[in-house]
C-alpha cells in the first residue's frame, strides 16, 4: 500500500501539511467542529484520503483544501503544499469592509447622538 493511495487521520494530515502547529490544536479543532470532511462534521481519528474535501475554520475564515495525497509525517513547506489544492476563495478587497468606528478606552457607552452617528455610518439609521 502506498503513501499516496492510503488513508490518513484527520488531526494527523491537517498537523503534516501545517494547518496547525501542532497536532493536538488540530485534534482541538476537530473536537470543536471547526474541521468538515466533505461536508460532514469530522472526528480527529476520522481517515481522510485522496480527493477529500476538508474545509477548516481558522481565525473566523474557511479554508478548503482537497486531498491530492495523504502524509502522517510533518514535512517542509513546499512539500506539504503539494499534498494538497487551496481551493480557498481570495479575501474580499480592504475597500469592501465595512469600516468599524472604534471608541477610546473608557469612554464609556456612547451617548444617543453618538449611537445615532454610528447607526448612520453603518447604514442603519434614517437618512
Amino acid at each position: 500500500m502506498s503513501a499516496e493511495t492510503s488513508r490518513v487521520r484527520t488531526d494527523a494530515w491537517l498537523w503534516a501539511v501545517r494547518v496547525y502547529k501542532t497536532r493536538s490544536a488540530a485534534t482541538t479543532a476537530c473536537r470543536a467542529g471547526h474541521v468538515r470532511v466533505n461536508g460532514d462534521r469530522a472526528k480527529a481519528a476520522q481517515p481522510i484520503g485522496p480527493g477529500d474535501e476538508v474545509r477548516i475554520r481558522i481565525a473566523g475564515f474557511d479554508r478548503t483544501l482537497v486531498v491530492r495525497q495523504t502524509i502522517v509525517k510533518r514535512v517542509g513547506a513546499p512539500a506539504a503544499a503539494l499534498a494538497y489544492e487551496d481551493l480557498t476563495p481570495p479575501p474580499p478587497p480592504r475597500e469592501s469592509i465595512a469600516f468599524v468606528p472604534i471608541r477610546d478606552r473608557g469612554a464609556g457607552r456612547p451617548t444617543k447622538r453618538e449611537r445615532r452617528d454610528i447607526d448612520k455610518l453603518r447604514g442603519f439609521g434614517p437618512e
